[in-house]
C-alpha cells in the first residue's frame, strides 16, 4: 500500500467515523424528544400551564426546546 492510498483510506475513515457520529447524535437528539414529549403528555393540563404551555404545543415545545414558551 502506498502512502497515497494510505492517506486516502484515513480520510476515508476519518469521514465515515464523522458520518457515523452525526448520525448518533442525531438518534440520541431523537430520542431524547420523544421521552420529553411522553413526560409532557403524562401531565395534567393544570401542570402544563404551571409550565406555560398548552397540550396542543407539547410537541412544539419538545421539537424545539431552546425556545421558551414563556417568552
Amino acid at each position: 500500500m502506498s502512502t497515497t492510498e494510505l492517506g486516502q483510506a484515513i480520510a476515508l475513515t476519518s469521514y465515515a467515523f464523522r458520518l457515523f457520529k452525526a448520525y448518533w447524535a442525531a438518534l440520541q437528539e431523537r430520542r431524547e424528544r420523544a421521552r420529553l414529549r411522553t413526560v409532557l403528555y403524562d401531565l395534567s393540563d393544570g401542570e402544563l400551564r404551571d409550565i406555560g404551555i398548552s397540550r396542543g404545543e407539547i410537541d412544539y415545545a419538545a421539537s424545539n426546546r431552546s425556545i421558551d414558551p414563556r417568552r
